[in-house]
């Protein structure tokens, strides 16, 4: 595999997408040396704040192959993935992920994951967003049906 040629994709894709007034992040993912799906970071174009690189070509990938699985996948990324576009990793079972720039590159441009990295090792109830649980009894009678659902497509 030419790790080089797909890294110089993603890197090409965060250049034109400042040129086209978006993010300065790009990403390809291939399968079978091949790339499957393309993406570049929308967050100002399209107003969506999930619209990373890396989640817009996860979303395409998985149009293009009819899967949420993407087992057997390589993802290029311009950047380290942010815990949002990682998380988004994980769930969709790409195998493995190269970068160009670090996460501390994208923070001296002002594109800082700090606080995420840090709100996640604080317990809940010391986050700056509180979350605050409710209803529980009703909300857990969907995993209750879930847990007997006999046909279901596990994730």
């Amino acid at each position: 595999m030419d790790h080089n040629f797909f890294m110089k994709k993603a890197i090409e894709l965060s250049i034109n997408n400042i040129e086209n007034k978006g993010g300065p992040f790009g990403c390809v993912i291939v399968k079978d040396n091949q790339i499957i799906a393309e993406g570049a970071n929308g967050v100002t174009l399209s107003n969506d704040p999930t619209a990373h690189a890396e989640i817009v070509a996860i979303r395409n990938a998985c149009t293009k192959l009819n899967t949420f699985d993407l087992s057997g996948c390589a993802l290029y990324s311009s950047c380290e993935p942010c815990p949002m576009c990682l998380s988004a990793i994980y769930w969709s079972h790409i195998d493995i992920v190269y970068y160009g720039n670090s996460r501390q590159d994208a923070a001296k441009i002002e594109f800082d994951d700090k606080l995420i990295y840090d709100e996640l090792n604080k317990s809940i109830d010391k986050r700056k967003i509180p979350l605050t649980q409710i209803l529980k009894d009703e909300a857990i009678q969907a995993f209750d049906l879930w847990v007997k659902t006999e046909n279901k497509t596990k994730y």
